[in-house]
């Protein structure tokens, strides 16, 4: 593999006027001026931004570009959505959801998204989307990283085949076992579906995400269970919880006690900025609960928090672009997130604490690690830099807003 050599970049950290040296797909060295060898490819960044990929620690490939089919979410809510998806199951096939997918996959390595964590449906008996996606993750491994969750989204214990069909699921090949306790019938069937599955995790040494207590009910603590459960089985480190909505709805003296709960349990935490502003507070007048979790007081816990993308254009979110730029400018509005170091934060979320939700030991601009900032060495995409600009070629030249007031409106400048 031709070496690499990256001049004039500047790294998150604030650093300056650096070169990257890559050698066989790994950052080499870092630091002012590196000599450049014969044969290696030179990059300028031109004092631009080099980052770590973007990380989304929490993705739906398989309802991905669905949105509309078989008809759209007159409601917006996520009861309509999961109803919807339901409908939509018995007519999917393997190659549109391959087809959607790998589309998505390209809008997402063109803008700098390189590992995804996918929950896909286990609860059709057919299996299609699990198909489906083992070879999406097979097709895009030059690229992608895909790592698969195996997601009973009609409760694990409110269908009847799901537990059968998430071992079936695992069996073929996917990474992380999965829940959503809070779909479960009773408060009780929540938490024997944790129990179940964080033992099922730790029988084949795998790793845990639930979408948990995805409601604005206060009282809908699986979270809770789930890091007991990860303590309990010595999980600590490989259980995430996504969602956990209901928190915002938390009194603040159970928050008090629940966060410690969960740092101890080594639990990872994933907010859905979009979605669950989106979704959440429906039931809501005025004043309308924010809809996302607590952000910044997980932070200060100890507790390693990510941002997720979770839908596009789908069953439960009729927007969206792959950009995970967007998932941490919303999640920093959302929580208030606007002192340096809290968007430093949020930056993170979409990087470096994703990578950690994953288990990505190689992800970070760092002598040793995997150069993904052009994935292992390899320049997979290229797109001209957003820039500010009063004229461009072609076109017609500025407005010109130094006209006196009350002259008119504004014309283009001559």
């Amino acid at each position: 593999m031709r070496p690499t050599l990256i001049r004039h970049a500047t790294l998150v950290d604030g650093r300056r006027d650096q070169d990257l040296r890559i050698v066989d797909g790994r950052i080499a060295e870092i630091g002012p001026g590196l000599a450049a060898t014969e044969g290696a490819e030179l990059i300028d960044a031109r004092g631009w931004l080099l980052s770590a990929p973007f990380v989304d620690a929490h993705f739906h490939l398989d309802s991905t570009l669905s949105y509309g089919l078989p008809r759209v979410n007159r409601s917006g809510t996520l009861l309509e959505g999961i109803a919807l998806w339901g409908e939509l199951k018995p007519a999917l096939t393997q190659q549109a959801l391959v087809e959607r997918a790998l589309a998505y996959c390209d809008w997402a390595v063109a803008r700098g998204l390189l590992a995804i964590r996918s929950h896909v449906d286990v609860c059709d008996d057919r299996l299609l989307a699990v198909e489906a996606l083992l070879q999406v993750r097979e097709t895009v491994k030059p690229w992608l990283d895909l790592q698969l969750v195996a997601f009973p989204q009609d409760g694990l214990l409110r269908s009847p085949t799901a537990l059968a069909n998430l071992r079936r699921a695992l069996d073929r090949g996917v990474d992380v076992v999965g829940g959503i306790p809070h779909f479960e019938r009773t408060m009780a069937d929540g938490a024997e579906s944790v129990r179940l599955l964080c033992e099922l995790a730790a029988e084949r040494g795998l790793r845990v995400d639930m979408h948990c207590d995805e409601s604005d009910d206060p009282l809908s603590r699986h979270v809770e269970t789930l890091a007991a459960q990860a303590h309990r089985l010595g999980l600590h480190g490989r259980v995430t919880g996504s969602h956990l909505t209901s928190m915002h709805g938390m009194d603040d003296y159970y928050v008090s006690k629940l966060l410690p709960l969960m740092a101890e349990a080594g639990l990872h935490a994933v907010a859905n900025p979009l979605i669950n502003i989106t979704l959440q507070g429906r039931h809501d007048g005025y004043p309308r609960r924010r809809g996302m979790t607590r952000v910044p007081e997980l932070m200060a816990a100890g507790v390693n928090v990510a941002f997720g993308h979770d839908c596009v254009m789908d069953p439960w979110y009729a927007l969206g672009s792959g950009d995970m730029l967007e998932v941490a400018q919303m999640g920093l509005h959302v929580a208030q997130m606007t002192s340096q170091a809290q968007m430093r934060a949020c930056f993170d979320a979409v990087t470096t604490n994703a990578a950690r939700v994953l288990g990505l030991e190689h992800h970070g601009v760092e002598v040793g690690k995997a150069a993904d900032l052009v994935r292992r060495g390899r320049v997979v995409a290229r797109c001209a830099p957003a820039e500010a600009v009063l004229d461009l070629p072609g076109r017609p030249a500025a407005v010109d807003w130094t006209r006196q007031p009350g002259a008119g409106a504004p014309e283009a400048g001559r």
